[in-house]
């Protein structure tokens, strides 16, 4: 569902073996992939470690609010749809996690350090999904942000990450267009279906173009990130890429794009339309009002208005799960905890 964060390098390359840090950079230029037994730069398996981490870290935590309406879905199809999706999202996060492990990473600390904080996931799954329409917003517009950044993921350098962007990235389409089903179905339907969706719109519109993260570094293409094929296209092209996508999509639903403010909660209290938000005739792109930086900051230092309840479900499911990891490892096994 979920992008990866992007690499931040704490090792200074001009440490690694120069020799060696030529030879590989020369076999990325050549479009190599790198797997898992050949030489690298340690701040190239760190960043890669990272990026491979937080999206399997996102995987998981991301499908907690769409889990919590399986039950409340409206039909039949819908849950099992719904059903399926998250299933195939903590199928992703297992996936990425086994990348992980190649990078030098216990599963087992991994979970730990997600269930403490230690780690993070993606900012977009700290709000909240009050209504079905939601749902519907999560499912059309951050996985459909998602595709979009992952299939940049998917012509990276590092082998099993692109692998497993690859088979990821097939689902995701089915998620995306079982949105789009979603969204077009609220719309077509009654006043107050399509005043639930305006809301939900309302509440996700922002997170979704902050998904990409924060305005580009000067010079990004030459930094090592991109440099080394870690990640392919900055944020801010990948950003204006989105809203060129679904800027107008949203407009020919019946969509009105506001500029939006909100309460600790998540929940809009106040709402202007966007006067930024139309088509730049001579470039072809579409403007839209800057997301509210300082509100994508606050949510990061844990500080979103379901950061905690997120991270307190995950860690619930990681201690009522003790006993299948000491069982599934040959160690004691004990009855499961009490219900």
């Amino acid at each position: 569902m979920s992008g990866a964060a992007n690499p931040v390098m704490t090792i200074d390359p001009s440490e690694e073996d120069q020799d060696k840090l030529a030879e590989f950079e020369s076999r990325i230029a050549d479009g190599v992939l790198i797997e898992p037994g050949d030489w690298m730069p340690q701040a190239y398996r760190m960043g890669m470690l990272r990026m491979a981490e937080h999206h399997a870290n996102s995987e998981i935590v991301g499908a907690l609010p769409e889990g919590e309406w399986i039950t409340r879905a409206p039909s039949l199809r819908r849950k099992l749809a719904l059903t399926a999706k998250v299933q195939d999202e903590v199928g992703h996060g297992q996936m990425l996690y086994r990348v992980s492990q190649d990078l030098g990473k216990s599963r087992e600390d991994m979970l730990r350090d997600l269930c403490t904080g230690k780690t993070k996931y993606h900012n977009c799954f700290n709000y909240p999904a009050p209504t079905w329409a939601d749902i519907a917003m999560v499912q059309w517009l951050i996985d459909g942000a998602a595709i979009m950044n992952q299939k940049t993921l998917a012509d990276g350098a590092y082998g099993p990450y692109v692998r497993t962007m690859h088979r990821i990235n097939m689902e995701e389409a089915f998620h995306f267009k079982s949105g789009e089903d979603m969204v077009l179905t609220l719309m077509s339907g009654t006043k107050k279906q399509k005043a639930m969706t305006q809301e939900a719109f309302d509440r996700w519109w922002g997170p979704s173009v902050m998904f990409f993260g924060p305005h580009d570094k000067p010079n990004c293409e030459n930094l090592p990130p991109m440099k080394w094929r870690m990640k392919t296209e900055s944020n801010d092209s990948l950003r204006q890429r989105f809203v060129n996508r679904f800027a107008p999509a949203a407009l020919d639903l019946g969509l009105v794009i506001h500029v939006c403010q909100k309460d600790e909660h998540g929940m809009v209290t106040s709402k202007t339309v966007d006067e930024q938000c139309r088509l730049d005739e001579t470039t072809g792109n579409w403007g839209v009002t800057d997301p509210d930086w300082d509100e994508f900051f606050r949510v990061i230092r844990g500080n979103g208005p379901c950061n905690a309840h997120r991270v307190a479900l995950r860690r619930f499911s990681y201690e009522q799960g003790a006993w299948v990891r000491r069982a599934i490892a040959g160690g004691a096994t004990t009855l499961p905890p009490a219900a």
